[in-house]
């Protein structure tokens, strides 16, 4: 007689499970990017795998540019001509911009202690 032996937990899931497709991220903090469409770049200090904004802030963009969720988003020390501000762009909307200098934001220096090869180091008390 063989020993009855319970299902695995291999077995109780269904042959296929739709599983969203996350991008890796392409950029980190430190890193200076720009937008793609409009005019302003910016340091990243934060990244999110995936969109976590309010669905107000998501709904505001409009439909036929809105980017998909299943992104990564990026927190921008951000620029343009005539001001300095916070940005959350999606990743598919930045590229890299470290060969147009360093970016002219006030909170700079509170995140970042200088530059390495094109890139802001990130200060000690904002690692995690």
């Amino acid at each position: 007689m063989t020993p009855k032996t319970s299902p695995s937990f291999k077995d109780s899931i269904p042959p296929h499970v739709a599983a969203p497709l996350i991008e890796r991220a392409r950029f980190a903090p430190g890193d200076i990017v720009r937008h793609r469409m409009f005019d302003f770049r910016g340091v990243v200090f934060d990244v999110d795998p995936v969109f976590a904004n309010s669905e107000e802030w998501y709904e505001a963009i409009p439909a036929d540019i809105r980017p998909a969720k299943e992104q990564p988003y990026y927190h921008l020390l951000a620029e343009n001509e005539d001001s300095s501000y916070i940005a959350y762009v999606s990743q598919q909307n930045l590229v890299s911009d470290a060969e147009h200098g360093p970016v002219d934001h006030p909170q700079i220096d509170a995140m970042f202690d200088g530059m390495v090869k094109g890139r802001y180091r990130v200060r000690s008390i904002h690692r995690h």
